[in-house]
C-alpha cells in the first residue's frame, strides 16, 4: 500500500517501486494498492499508474530511489472507484475481534489479503490511523501498531517516553499553535528562557524533515514557528547540538547517526551509520533533492560508542512499544565530551534500495530482498501473537 495524502507522497512512491521490483515473487503474490494525493484508493492496474505516469507532473525529480525502479513516479489526481475491504481467506475463520465486511464480494481484485505492507510515510500512514483500520479488519500488517505508530510520529509524546526510559534527549519546549498565534511574544520568551540559540523548530507530527527550520536568533524564530505551524497544532523547539565555536565564529556541526532496528519482542540493532548533510542540517531538501549529503556506513566510532548507540536504539524501540522496523536517529556532539543524544524514531522510514534503513541492514548482513521477506514474516508473527489475546469473557 503506497502513496497517501501526506507531504511524503512522492517518497512513498519511490519506496514502493523499489519494494515491488525486489520482493520475492516466488513466495508472495503481490497486490498493489495505491492511494492518491487526494485520498482515492486504487486497485492493481490503476495503482501502477501512480508509478508509471509522466514525471513532469511531479516537478523536480527526486533523487532517492533506483531510477530503473521508479520511472516517472508522479501524483495522480483523477478519482478512481473506491476499493472494498478485504476479508480473510476462505479456508481460515475471521480473526478474533475482526469485522466481517457486509459487501457481497468484499475482496480486492478477487483476492483475499494475508498481510499488508504499508509503505505510507508520514501523516495518515505512519501515525496509527491506517494501522487502526487494519486492526479493525483483523489483517496482519508490517510495522508498529496503533500506539507505537502514533507515539513514533508525535515528537512531543516520543520525547516524554524517552525521558521516562531515562534515555538522553536534548532540551526542548513544546508549544501549541494556538498559543503561538494568540500570544507570540509570550511564546518567544518561553523558548528563550529554556533554550539557547541556535534552536530547531519542528511540527510535532510530520516526517522527512518537512517544516523543520534552524533558527539562529529571535529574528529567525518567528518565521520558523510560522512554518512549523502550517503542518501541525503542536510545535517542538529543540536546543541545537554542536561544538564550541571555531575560528571565524562558526560552531562545529553535530554528527547525525542512524541505526536500523528489526524485530518484535526481541528486536536487534544494525550497524551504526552516519549522514554528513550537504546543507546545514539534514532537511527534506538534503535528503531527497540535493546531491551533497553523504552516508557513511559503518560510522567511524569507537567500539564503546557503537555499543552505546545500538543499545540506546533498542531501548528507544521498546520505550515506544514499536514492532517490525524502525530507524532510530541520534545526535553526537562533535567536540568536548562527545555526548550522544537520542533524537527520534521513524516507524516507516524510507525504503528505497539506497535509503539508509535498507543500507544499514545490508551492511549488517541482511540484503534488501531478504529484509522485505523478514518484515512480512514479523508481521505474521505479530498477528499470530494477537490471536492469543481474548477480547470477551469466557
Amino acid at each position: 500500500m503506497f502513496g497517501g495524502r501526506s507531504g511524503e507522497h512522492e517518497v512513498s512512491l519511490l519506496s514502493a517501486a523499489s519494494i515491488l521490483k525486489a520482493i520475492d515473487r516466488t513466495q508472495f503474490d503481490v497486490v498493489p494498492i495505491g492511494i492518491t494525493k487526494d485520498g482515492h484508493w486504487l486497485g492493481a492496474g490503476d495503482a501502477h499508474g501512480l508509478l508509471e505516469g509522466d514525471q513532469s507532473a511531479v516537478g523536480r525529480r527526486l533523487r532517492a530511489g533506483d531510477p530503473e525502479a521508479t520511472p516517472g513516479a508522479r501524483l495522480l489526481h483523477e478519482g478512481i472507484p473506491t476499493l472494498f475491504a478485504p476479508e480473510p481467506a476462505e479456508e481460515a475463520p475471521p480473526a478474533a475481534g475482526a469485522l466481517v465486511p457486509a459487501q457481497a464480494n468484499p475482496r480486492l481484485d478477487g483476492k483475499s489479503l494475508d498481510v499488508v505492507f504499508p509503505v505510507l510515510h508520514g501523516t495518515f500512514g505512519e501515525d496509527g490511523t491506517i494501522q487502526g483500520l487494519f486492526e479493525l479488519a483483523g489483517i496482519a500488517y508490517v510495522g508498529s501498531g496503533v500506539l507505537g505508530s502514533a507515539a513514533g510520529m508525535d515528537k512531543d509524546v516520543m520525547k516524554r517516553l524517552f525521558a521516562q526510559a531515562r534515555l538522553p534527549i536534548v532540551k526542548h519546549v513544546t508549544l501549541l499553535r494556538a498559543d503561538w498565534e494568540q500570544q507570540p511574544q509570550k511564546a518567544i520568551r518561553q523558548v528563550e528562557a529554556a533554550l539557547k540559540y541556535p534552536v530547531f523548530v519542528k511540527p510535532a507530527n510530520l516526517g522527512s524533515s518537512v517544516g523543520i527550520s534552524k533558527a539562529h536568533n529571535r529574528g529567525e524564530l518567528g518565521p520558523a514557528l510560522d512554518l512549523a505551524a502550517k503542518y501541525d497544532r503542536k510545535l517542538v523547539v529543540e536546543q541545537g547540538v554542536g561544538g564550541a565555536a571555531r575560528r571565524g565564529g562558526v560552531a562545529a556541526k553535530a554528527r547525525e547517526l542512524e541505526v536500523g532496528v528489526l524485530g518484535n519482542d526481541d528486536p536487534r540493532a544494525s550497524v551504526v551509520g552516519e549522514i554528513i548533510p550537504g546543507k546545514e542540517f539534514y532537511d527534506y531538501e538534503a535528503k531527497y533533492l540535493s546531491e551533497g549529503s553523504v552516508p557513511v556506513i559503518p560510522a567511524k566510532l569507537t567500539k564503546a560508542q557503537t555499543k552505546q548507540i545500538r543499545e540506546m536504539a533498542v531501548a528507544a524501540f521498546r520505550a515506544c512499544d514499536l514492532s517490525g522496523l524502525a530507524r532510530v536517529d541520534f545526535l553526537m556532539e562533535p567536540d568536548g565530551k562527545r555526548r550522544i543524544f537520542l533524537n527520534e524514531v521513524n516507524t516507516l522510514p524510507g525504503f528505497t534500495q539506497i535509503s539508509m534503513y535498507p543500507k544499514l541492514w545490508e551492511a549488517t548482513g541482511i540484503p534488501y530482498k531478504e529484509l522485505i521477506t523478514r518484515l512480512i514474516e514479523l508481521a505474521l508473527e505479530r498477528q499470530a501473537e494477537k490471536t492469543r489475546t481474548s477480547y470477551t469473557r469466557d
